[in-house]
């Protein structure tokens, strides 16, 4: 049997912590037990100390009750998802399967290997050009593409780096890149044949579903240029696999600054208005919060109503306690690449998610906060 995250696995999980994790710490989504909080693996120099660092904190997580890791192929070179891989071998020896963790990544960036090359357009010809991988009318902006050919290179290499089966949630990363140079229904035939093609990597065992990380594609304004529509997409992916279709996550950023994910009816199901978190809901589409404290951004100076309805030690915790009670994310992605960053981070999971009451008291009091 192909090895990934499973229910009995991330239940068995889940139980490590029994006594440790507070109420509403592990979710239950798509039929996998997530952790309110997930460890990011975007920042960093792609050296060795900073590979180092990751790992060891991504230990750390796993061993303080986070069992959701993201990553991307381009983050860090591919080095990141390599951290993760040694992370992951470091972890089993310590008794954690892999059944119990959900590993993410994304494709769709062109990204050199480990470090920049002396002529990047050189590497990029003779890496994918060359062997017809891709040519440079699939490029959009210069930096992305989600041909079939491409993503099944780059999932390839992805496991590869992971020294994993298969990816839990594999996502094509940041999409909405294309909306700035091709029409709208060219950037959506190019998403139905991307998810074909990952239709067959699930059934291929190499990921188990898939879904988008945007940054701007689910926050905008309907009318803008590179807004997306979730129906539309779930729809697409309907059509391609049915009902039992494998498009199930959406990341996007989510913090005390990017509230439009809760705050902006910007979508329409069923020729409703809803926003991002209506509409995923209704959709059976998990949410995952990126950028929960916006590195660091949101994490010092809140406004004193905020420590006010959420109580907590720090801002840091305040911020990252917003995300993870916000109804409708799953998980709230932090970046963390050193264990004394896991440790305080996780201080969270003893602690049970903000209430109704609290969550309310922000916004009665700081309207747009």
């Amino acid at each position: 049997m192909t090895e990934s995250a499973t229910k009995e696995g991330t239940t068995r999980y889940a139980q490590r912590f029994a006594g440790r994790a507070s109420a509403g710490h592990f979710r239950e989504s798509q039929r996998l037990v997530l952790s309110s909080i997930g460890i990011g693996t975007y920042l960093g120099q792609p050296d060795t100390k900073t590979d180092e660092g990751y790992a060891a904190a991504i230990v750390a997580a796993v061993e303080n009750g986070i069992n959701v890791i993201d990553a991307a192929i381009n983050y860090r070179f591919q080095r990141s998802e390599r951290s993760i891989g040694a992370a992951i071998r470091q972890l089993a020896a310590k008794g954690f399967e892999r059944e119990e963790i959900i590993l993410c990544t994304k494709g769709g960036y062109l990204t050199p290997d480990d470090s920049m090359p002396a002529d990047p357009n050189e590497y990029f010809f003779r890496e994918y050009i060359q062997p017809g991988i891709f040519s440079a009318k699939d490029i959009a902006d210069g930096s992305h593409c989600m041909t079939p050919k491409f993503l099944k290179n780059q999932l390839g290499r992805s496991l590869k780096n992971l020294g994993v089966e298969c990816i839990d949630v594999y996502y094509l990363h940041n999409p909405e890149t294309q909306l700035a140079e091709v029409p709208k229904e060219e950037f959506l035939n190019r998403v139905r044949e991307a998810f074909t093609f990952l239709e067959s990597a699930v059934e291929a065992g190499e990921i188990q579903y898939y879904g988008m990380a945007t940054w701007n594609g689910f926050r905008q304004d309907a009318r803008s240029r590179d807004a997306m529509q979730l129906g539309e997409i779930v729809q697409m992916a309907q059509e391609i696999a049915g009902g039992r279709h494998h498009f199930r996550f959406v990341q996007l950023p989510f913090n005390l600054g990017m509230t439009e994910a809760l705050t902006l009816g910007n979508q329409s199901v069923r020729g409703r208005d809803r926003t991002v978190m209506e509409a995923a809901s209704e959709l059976d589409v998990t949410l995952i919060a990126s950028a929960s404290l916006l590195q660091g951004k949101v994490a010092k100076n809140l406004p004193g109503f905020v420590a006010e309805a959420l109580g907590l030690k720090n801002d840091a915790e305040r911020a990252l306690q917003f995300v993870r009670s916000s109804p409708g994310i799953s998980t709230a992605l932090v970046g963390m690449s050193r264990v004394e960053h896991v440790k305080a981070n996780a201080r969270l999971v003893g602690l049970p998610p903000a209430n109704v009451d609290q969550f309310s008291k922000l916004f009665s009091r700081g309207e747009g906060a």
